[in-house]
């Protein structure tokens, strides 16, 4: 479980986190969502003890994160996929991150062949292709074998192979009662990944709820239409309440009512229909809809969109992965 109490951070006049309170919970896989600026990143990092809060507590299973005698047992997190030491093999990589927890040479062999990486494990990581680079962060973010895990944009540089790969994988995990909490741009690939959601913006909370109630309160239920006579169609169902839309001859777009009163209308009226399609809207329209007044950083195309913020100091970088600065002699690698 991941607990998350009032948190907030500043960086000198920039308010990253504000107050913000959730809890993830074991056996689902628990989406994390914001426009850029919204402080996922941030919140990450205060929940992982790689920032102070300024205010407010996190804690996993239990505890502080600097608190736990073996972290990466109990947590394994992906934050940044290329905080490799590029003249490492992946293989001596995971190997030293395993050796800072007491785990053996056997879990490192595992977590390659679970990640896709064994036939390059010997290769060095600077070489790795941004996919590559990636299953090499899952990879490490697996060494313990953790209850809980912490992935920030786990989807980025995969193939479409890969990215069904890690979304298989996310909920296998989290079927076997372990917590999956993951950021991630890609609003479709949340939708079909996620049981749940925890939303931000302007480092606020703006919605802890599921996946399809998300969807369902803050997207109109639309039922698409399709008849010979939708002219004459259009003018029952208007009558009845409906808002109509036309798109083209044959087509119309209802809102406001169900398609089951669109059917019997049609049929006391005796109109032939060629579809009758309730569509609900998707994530990605509900995520638009809920966050357009979270949006730190507009376009110049949308003169509604705020003026960005004086600049301020960024956060800290994350420390190097355990064993990093002394490098291994560098394996012959290759690019891929």
């Amino acid at each position: 479980m991941i607990e998350a109490e009032h948190l907030s951070k500043r960086y000198g006049d920039k308010t990253a986190v504000d107050d913000l309170s959730f809890t993830v919970v074991p056996g689902r896989v628990t989406g994390f969502l914001g426009p850029n600026g919204a402080g996922k990143s941030t919140t990450m990092r205060l929940l992982l003890g790689l920032d102070r809060p300024t205010r407010g507590d996190a804690r996993i299973a239990g505890r502080h994160y600097r608190d736990l005698p073996a972290p990466m047992r109990v947590v394994g997190a992906l934050l940044e996929a290329r905080a490799v030491h590029t003249g490492r093999s992946a293989y001596n990589h995971l190997l030293c991150l395993a050796q800072t927890q007491g785990i053996g040479r056997r879990r490192v062999e595992e977590v390659a062949d679970l990640v896709g990486l064994t036939e390059v494990a010997r290769k060095r990581a600077g070489g790795f292709s941004l996919g590559m680079g990636q299953r090499l962060g899952i990879a490490a973010a697996l060494l313990g074998d953790p209850s809980v895990l912490i992935l920030d944009e786990p989807v980025n540089g995969l193939d479409p192979e890969g990215i069904v790969w890690i979304r298989t994988l996310m909920q296998r995990l989290a079927a076997q009662g372990r917590t999956v909490f993951v950021s991630s741009h890609l609003m479709n690939e949340m939708a079909v990944t996620a049981d749940h959601l925890i939303v931000i913006g302007r480092g606020r909370l703006i919605a802890d709820c599921s996946t399809e109630e998300f969807i369902e309160r803050s997207t109109e239920k639309m039922v698409i239409v399709r008849s010979p006579d939708a002219a004459r169609l259009a003018d029952v169902l208007a009558a009845e309440g409906a808002k109509i839309t036309p798109e083209g001859d044959t087509v119309l777009t209802v809102t406001h009512m169900e398609a089951p009163r669109v059917g019997e209308l049609a049929s006391a009226e005796r109109i032939v229909l060629h579809e009758l399609t309730p569509r609900r809207g998707s994530l990605e329209a509900a995520f638009m809809e809920l966050t357009r007044d979270s949006v730190e950083y507009g376009t110049a195309a949308d003169p509604a969109a705020p003026a960005p913020p004086a600049a301020s100091a960024p956060p800290a970088m994350p420390p190097a992965a355990p064993g990093a600065p002394d490098a291994a002699p560098a394996d012959k690698g290759e690019t891929r």
